[in-house]
C-alpha cells in the first residue's frame, strides 16, 4: 500500500504545486482565491480538479466554457505522482521519505517555474538549501551536516566561478558593473583569496569589503580582469608553493559558495529595482545566480555527488539547446532533473564509471 498512498499523494501535491507555479511568481496568494477556470472565471468543483482524472474525463476542455486546458497541469501531477512512487520504492514510510517528497516537490516547482518565467525563487531554493541542512543537522540525513554544507558551499562557489567566467568571455573581457554593496566581484575576490589563504580568510576578507562598499556606498572591489585570471594561475603555481591542488581548489569553492549564498540571501530581503534606467546598459549573463543558489541547494542534498547533477544538467541541456536551436534556456529544469538522477542513482552512476574505467 505504501507506494500506492505516495502515488496519490503526488498526485494531490503536483495539482497544488500547478497553484504554485502560476501563483508564487505573480506575487498571488496560494490559497485564496480558489481555483478558477483561467479563460471564463468560473470557480471550479471538487470533480473538476481531480489530478489528471478529470483532465482525461473532461477531455482537456473546462466544463463550463469549453476552452481548451492546459496539457500542463496533468503534466506536473502525473509527473510529481511518479517521482513521489520512484521515492516509495527506495524510502519505507518515515520522516525521511516525507522529506524527500519535499525535495522532490520543491524541484518540480522550481522547473516549472523557471520554465516560465526564466527566474528561481529565492523562496524556493533557500527554503530547499536550508531544509536539506536542518535535515542534516537534526536527522544525518541524506547526509552529515559536515558533508551537506561543504557540498552547499562547494557546489554554489563552483558554478558562480563558471558564471563569472561565462559572464567575462560575453563581456569580450572588458569590466562589468560591480554591484553595491555585494556581487559577483566579491564572490570572485572570496575565490581568489580563498585559494591564496584559505576558505576563511577568503570569506572574512570579501565580508569586509561588502562592509566597506555598504558603509561608502561604492564597490570597494578588484577588477575582475585581475581576480578572474589570477584564480587558474594560483591553481596552477599551488603544488611548486607547496601547497595541495585540491585544498587550493576546495578552498576557492568553499569562499565563493559562501559569498555567493550569503549575498543571495541579502538581495532576496532587499531585492534589486528590476526596472533599469533609461539608457543603462545590462552586462551579459551566461549562468544567473538563481542557479547558483539552486545548485548550492542541490549541493545540501547531495553533496559531492551535485558536481554530477550539474555534469548531467549541462549535458541534457546543451542537447536540448541544440536540437532546438536555442541560444537562451532555462537551466533550472535540467539541474533539477540532474539533481533528482544524482539523488537516487548517483552512487550507481559513479561505481559503474569507475568500473568502466577499470578502477
Amino acid at each position: 500500500m505504501w507506494p500506492l498512498f505516495a502515488l496519490v499523494l503526488g498526485l494531490l501535491v503536483g495539482s497544488f504545486l500547478n497553484v504554485v507555479v502560476h501563483r508564487l511568481p505573480r506575487g498571488e496568494s496560494l490559497v485564496f482565491p480558489p481555483s478558477r477556470c483561467p479563460h471564463c472565471g468560473r470557480r471550479l468543483g471538487p470533480m473538476d480538479l481531480v489530478p489528471v482524472l478529470s483532465y482525461l474525463v473532461l477531455r482537456g476542455r473546462c466544463r463550463y466554457c469549453g476552452k481548451p486546458i492546459s496539457p500542463r497541469y496533468p503534466l506536473v501531477e502525473a509527473l510529481t505522482g511518479g517521482l513521489f512512487l520512484l521515492a516509495s520504492l527506495f524510502y519505507p514510510p518515515s520522516l525521511e521519505a516525507l522529506l524527500v517528497f519535499a525535495f522532490l516537490g520543491l524541484l518540480v516547482a522550481l522547473a516549472f517555474i523557471d520554465l516560465d518565467t526564466f527566474e528561481l525563487p529565492d523562496g524556493l531554493t533557500y527554503g530547499l538549501l536550508f531544509l536539506g541542512l536542518l535535515s542534516a543537522h537534526l536527522l544525518s540525513f541524506p547526509r552529515p551536516f559536515a558533508e551537506a554544507l561543504d557540498g552547499a558551499l562547494l557546489a554554489a562557489g563552483a558554478l558562480a566561478l563558471i558564471a563569472g567566467y561565462g559572464g567575462l568571455f560575453l563581456r569580450r573581457f572588458r569590466e562589468g558593473r560591480a554591484e553595491v554593496p555585494v556581487g559577483p566581484h566579491q564572490v570572485h575576490m572570496a575565490a581568489l583569496f580563498g585559494a591564496l589563504l584559505g576558505p576563511g580568510v577568503g570569506m572574512a576578507l570579501a565580508f569586509l569589503t561588502w562592509a566597506l562598499s555598504a558603509r561608502t556606498g561604492r564597490p570597494v572591489v578588484l577588477p575582475d580582469r585581475i581576480t578572474l585570471p589570477l584564480l587558474p594561475l594560483a591553481w596552477i603555481l599551488a603544488p611548486y608553493l607547496g601547497a595541495d591542488l585540491l585544498s587550493t581548489l576546495k578552498g576557492s569553492f568553499l569562499a565563493a559558495g559562501g559569498l555567493a549564498l550569503a549575498g543571495g540571501l541579502y538581495w532576496a530581503f532587499k531585492p534589486v529595482n528590476e526596472v533599469n534606467k533609461e539608457g543603462e546598459e545590462t552586462d551579459p549573463v551566461a549562468i544567473g545566480y538563481g542557479d547558483v543558489k539552486l545548485l548550492g541547494a542541490l549541493g545540501a542534498w547531495l553533496g559531492l555527488y551535485s558536481l554530477l547533477a550539474l555534469f548531467l544538467g549541462v549535458f541534457v541541456g546543451a542537447l536540448v539547446g541544440l536540437a532546438f536551436r536555442q541560444r537562451k534556456i532555462p537551466f533550472g529544469p535540467y539541474l533539477a532533473l540532474g539533481g533528482v538522477v544524482a539523488f537516487f542513482f548517483g552512487e550507481t552512476l559513479w561505481r559503474a564509471y569507475m568500473a568502466w574505467l577499470g578502477l
